[in-house]
């Protein structure tokens, strides 16, 4: 086992320990990106320079015990759309191929504190539209559990990187399920906070008021340390919200006792996979052996998310992105006549299909004579379904649904029907539309030996709850400890398929 096979708390308590350095394990998730990027491609750019220096840099620091915190002298990856000082920042996009910004984003400011080296930026579906990762315009990435098939999106590139074991953990951002659905599809772990918790300083924007950067980890544990590290109060980020406590990790205790379960029924109704109700509903099945009560409930509004959710997303994109006009970063068309003649030539090759699709879709929307009929309808949409959670949170203390109807899709399969692919996002967009926390963790594999993963969605600012439910199914299935390479972990405990009729769980 290398050091990229441990998770980011193992790896940092041998760190700190001295039994590894930080520069041994920047060097070996370098070396594992350099075997494994020709088939996976989960990277945009690798920085061995820069990530060698810090890594040095670190060592001193944990040395001379300024750095002593979980995360000091651990390799991480970040996603292409969050700014990293003197690194290439390009949203997998041509409009900002080469651009290097002059500052780094509030989260990544906090994870280089807590001792963090970024190793390199990690591939994602351009300007973080898309959800197969196959719209970058720097190639696709492939799935390390099969390379015929897609590693979800648009955190596809942070996600495979941390399933193919090339880096500890990875930065992310989530507009609709872009953390969790991935994350599923990998194997891996992934975390959305409630909107506001982790500064949005420094993330190029998608959807202002949906976008949120969270973590994607080998396993609940260091989930909770990443966003303890990277969560904060930031007076740059007029959406941040200040809280009372930012201890996360305090909350993972193998134990479900008096945890209130939801389970929706329209979540596990038609277009739901067998093998993923299956293994989800296995997961309320563990939590109920482990003390928690699970019932069914009618979660209204389901059909409304997605139209709702897609012209939010695609109007705010396109006010948004219409600051990437060639005339102050970025690209720029070689040959123009004229300023309107350079708009619309910049725009028109530096943008790909897929955000372009979206563009227009906004502009439409809040054009004058449809803005009634259709956004601020969609704006009304979010209000009531944001009212649907709040009853439900009335009565459940964490609501679990699938991340995805089914597990990754073959490359190619979605970019030929973009609305099936806007389909797959059916269980995860209403978390960002209510503001909502929720988590990702791998309960399952299907017949052709795909990961699947459940879904754990909480009340706004209620991360403890969600982490300790996610931690304590993960005790019991260990499903976290797979990976490509090593397959199935020694003396792993799967749980056993509930019997018919067993409990809440079954529907």
């Amino acid at each position: 086992m290398g050091l990229m096979d441990l998770t980011a708390a193992e790896l940092g308590k041998k760190i700190r320990a001295g039994e590894v350095s930080a520069v041994e394990a920047a060097e070996e998730a370098l070396a594992r990106a350099e075997v494994k990027e020709g088939q996976i491609h989960a990277y945009i750019s690798l920085n061995p320079d820069y990530a060698l220096k810090r890594a040095k840099q670190v060592q001193k620091q944990i040395a001379d015990g300024t750095l002593s915190g979980p995360l000091a002298g651990v390799p991480v990856a970040v996603k292409d759309n969050i700014c990293t000082r003197g690194i290439p920042t390009t949203c997998a996009s041509r409009m900002l191929e080469g651009f290097v910004p002059p500052y780094s984003a509030r989260a990544v400011e906090n994870l280089e504190k807590a001792g963090a080296v970024i190793i390199g930026k990690t591939n994602m579906d351009e300007f973080a539209m898309g959800s197969t990762t196959e719209t970058s315009a720097f190639g696709v990435t492939r799935n390390p559990w099969n390379l015929e098939h897609v590693p979800g999106g648009s955190s596809g590139g942070s996600c495979a990187a941390v399933a193919a074991r090339e880096v500890s953990f990875a930065l992310a951002s989530d507009t609709g399920g872009s953390i969790r659905q991935p994350s599923a599809f990998c194997g891996v772990t992934g975390l959305k906070p409630t909107y506001g918790t982790v500064s949005r300083y420094g993330l190029v924007a998608y959807g202002s008021s949906l976008d949120q950067i969270g973590p994607v980890a080998k396993d609940v544990t260091d989930c909770a340390a990443v966003l303890e590290a990277i969560a904060s109060w930031d007076p740059a980020d007029s959406t941040s919200v200040k809280r009372d406590s930012y201890d996360f990790t305090g909350a993972l205790k193998d134990d479900a006792k008096g945890l209130r379960i939801g389970i929706p029924r329209d979540y596990f109704g038609a277009g739901l996979n067998p093998e993923v109700k299956e293994a989800v509903l296995r997961v309320a099945w563990v939590l109920e052996e482990k003390g928690a009560a699970a019932e069914e409930f009618d979660l209204s509004l389901v059909q409304y998310a997605i139209p709702a959710y897609y012209v939010i997303a695609c109007a705010e994109a396109s006010s948004n992105l219409a600051r990437f006009d060639g005339v102050k970063y970025g690209y720029r068309a070689a040959e123009y006549a004229g300023l309107h003649s350079m708009y619309k030539k910049t725009r028109s090759e530096g943008f790909g299909p897929e955000v372009k699709r979206r563009i227009m879709l906004g502009s439409f929307v809040l054009s004058s004579g449809y803005y009634d009929a259709y956004y601020r309808k969609a704006l009304q949409a979010r209000t009531l379904i944001r009212q649907a959670f709040d009853s439900a949170f009335a009565r459940f203390d964490v609501i679990l649904a699938p991340a995805a109807p089914s597990a990754a899709p073959r490359l190619g399969e979605s970019l030929d029907d973009p609305v099936r692919m806007y389909l797959g996002d059916i269980y995860t967009i209403s978390a960002n539309l209510a503001g909502l926390p929720a988590i990702t963790v791998p309960c399952g594999m299907d017949s052709a030996g795909l990961p699947i993963g459940a879904q754990l969605i909480g009340d706004c600012f209620e991360e403890k709850k969600i982490l300790r439910a996610a931690y304590a199914f993960e005790q019991a299935a260990e499903y976290a400890g797979r990976s490509p390479a090593a397959g199935k972990p020694a003396g792993e405990k799967t749980a056993a398929a509930p019997e018919a009729g067993k409990g809440g769980a079954q529907g």
